[in-house]
């Protein structure tokens, strides 16, 4: 394997049922890799053992070269991992400026983060507008892209989107699919956790398929969307 993040037949456990079954991917260096599968496969438990919030029971997961399988998350999130999670969770009674330095905790000089933030906002103009509105009375495309970039103010090599079209409209799913792509254009490596196929295809190189605990496919865009079975059970 030669992938930034590598995930070695790993078995994760809640209680005594494993819900990962020797789930094995890879995410390259650069690109957007997609994690496709419907409600109940396992994407969420795979978020989690990356994290390190439910460790894997057995098997590795590799991040940058270091064996992160049991590392506590702190120090998974300060190897150069940063999560966007499902729901978006910001924090609603902050204002979206201080939900942004949030994400900056890590950094120490003054200078750095303000640095980051001024970039940040340069690639959101509307949360440039609305710097100071709490973030609890925004939209929840307004929410999606302040969570987004919470997560880029870690600096991260690799960012770890989880459902980023959960309950927004069409047209922000769009949007926010186009919000991904421009971050990945700028050398950030993405893991984009999915049920959206149409539109999480159109943006990666490379995919794969979970399904009842294990990857049930994989490949490249194009070929997913010509197996029968991904077809069926995805595209309607």
């Amino acid at each position: 394997m030669s992938g930034m993040l590598e995930i070695e037949d790993i078995y994760t456990a809640y209680d005594k049922a494993d819900v990962l079954q020797g789930v094995s991917l890879q995410v390259k260096p650069g690109s957007i890799t997609c994690l496709l599968g419907s409600n109940g496969s396992g994407k969420t438990t795979l978020v989690r053992s990356v994290l390190g919030l439910t460790p894997a029971r057995a098997g590795r997961i590799v991040f940058d070269g270091t064996d992160i399988t049991h590392l506590p998350t702190h120090r998974i999130i300060a190897a150069g991992i940063a999560c966007i999670p499902e729901g978006r969770k910001v924090f609603p009674k902050l204002t979206v400026e201080e939900n942004l330095r949030v994400g900056g905790y890590r950094e120490r000089s003054d200078k750095a983060t303000s640095a980051r933030l001024a970039d940040i906002l340069q690639v959101f103009p509307r949360l440039a507008e609305r710097r100071t509105q709490l973030a609890g009375t925004m939209s929840g495309g307004e929410q999606a892209m302040v969570s987004i970039g919470r997560g880029l103010m870690c600096a991260p090599k690799l960012l770890l989107i989880d459902e980023p079209s959960l309950g927004l409209s069409p047209r922000l799913v769009k949007e926010n699919f186009n919000i991904i792509r421009r971050i990945n254009e700028r050398g950030i490596t993405v893991l984009l956790v999915e049920q959206n196929v149409h539109q999480t295809l159109a943006i990666s190189q490379h995919g794969f398929v979970l399904s009842k605990g294990r990857v049930a496919a994989s490949g490249t865009p194009a070929e997913l969307a010509s197996r029968q079975d991904v077809r069926e059970a995805y595209f309607g």
